[in-house]
């Protein structure tokens, strides 16, 4: 099998054209190509000569995904099942703005793992097998791929990037990593890291690390409970990194990076919905500058869980506004698609 020529770095890509007779200035070109331009074949590189492509042909793959299956939603979601290399799918969303005053906004969702090891009892995904990480640039043509929905559907470009598909992104740390240098960097696709956000179940080694890496992109973290008892029932991670924990880890990712946290908050009807739990959530956000999103659930085949009623949900977010919380309640979309948040399960 040829050689994934994306693995390689600019260094390394140098490194073999000098050492196939080619002149070195060459790489540059062709790192261009790749992640400025998102040539998706040698045959796109119109600034070499055909026996240079067809040696890089010779060599290499590029080993694009393509689009499987795409889905509009109602409410203008776009759902797209994206096809890779080894036969796998793996599912992305694009987001436009849905209010007035919030036009220019186009956010991708994008997926990091196929399938995943993390078992969450509300969300599609976790009732999967983890098959595989992505690769770094099987992430990064998600993020084209959805860019020209964007600008198909809406002739606009995408403004935002959440890392909330398919996976947990820390659990695939370095190629998360490395996508969103290829999206944010010069070189790349030139994106502001600031419009990125990368949401975890909550590992607390590798928020650490993240810290350590002085990240400037945003952080998510799916809490969905603030006590270990009901977190350990919805959430098994919770048994290896308790809230204690991940209090601590969260505090050393801010006291590194400056960011503030988003806690992303479902509501379930009769589990998580009381005032005693926005209590809860009000204390945990004291041990963690944070902001909240409380996210509409979204039903699945696989569990029982139901959306709270309105009135519930409106009286939780309102204690929480009343103690000074900053609070935001995210409407689902897509869901006629299959496409809202926790209902990804790479369906072709």
């Amino acid at each position: 099998m040829k050689q994934d020529i994306r693995k390689l770095s600019a260094v390394q890509l140098k490194d073999w054209f000098t050492a196939n007779g080619e002149q070195g200035f060459r790489a540059k070109q062709v790192h261009e190509w790749l992640w400025k331009k998102s040539a998706q074949s040698f045959d796109q590189m119109t600034n070499l000569s055909k026996t240079t492509r067809e040696k890089l042909d010779s060599h290499f793959d590029i080993r694009p995904l393509t689009v499987a299956t795409q889905q509009r939603s109602a409410d203008g979601t776009v759902k797209s099942s994206f096809r890779l290399y080894d036969g796998n799918l793996v599912e992305g969303v694009l987001i436009p703005a849905l209010r007035a005053d919030d036009t220019d906004r186009m956010t991708a969702c994008v997926s990091s793992q196929v399938g995943c090891s993390l078992t969450c009892k509300f969300c599609a995904t976790g009732y999967m097998d983890r098959k595989r990480n992505l690769e770094a640039s099987e992430i990064y043509d998600q993020v084209v791929a959805i860019d020209r929905q964007a600008n198909e559907f809406y002739q606009a470009p995408l403004t935002n990037i959440v890392y909330m598909g398919m996976g947990e992104p820390l659990l695939n740390y370095k190629n998360v990593m490395e996508s969103v240098d290829r999206i944010t960097s010069p070189d790349g696709l030139g994106m502001s890291p600031k419009r990125i956000t990368v949401s975890t179940a909550g590992i607390a080694k590798m928020i650490k690390q993240l810290g350590d890496d002085q990240v400037k992109f945003n952080l998510a973290l799916s809490l969905h409970a603030a006590n270990d008892q009901k977190r350990d029932q919805i959430m098994p991670i919770n048994e290896s990194n308790s809230l204690k924990n991940l209090a601590e880890a969260l505090n050393y990712f801010y006291r590194k990076t400056g960011t503030r946290v988003t806690f992303e908050y479902i509501v379930f009807y009769n589990f998580n919905d009381t005032l005693q739990d926005a209590r809860e959530l009000w204390e945990f956000t004291k041990k963690v500058p944070a902001k909240v999103n409380i996210i509409e659930y979204n039903p699945i085949a696989e569990a029982s869980f139901k959306n709270t009623d309105p009135q519930t949900l409106d009286k939780f977010a309102g204690f929480l506004e009343q103690k000074g919380v900053t609070v935001n309640v995210r409407r689902s979309r897509g869901k006629d698609i299959d496409a809202a948040c926790g209902q990804l399960a790479g369906k072709s």
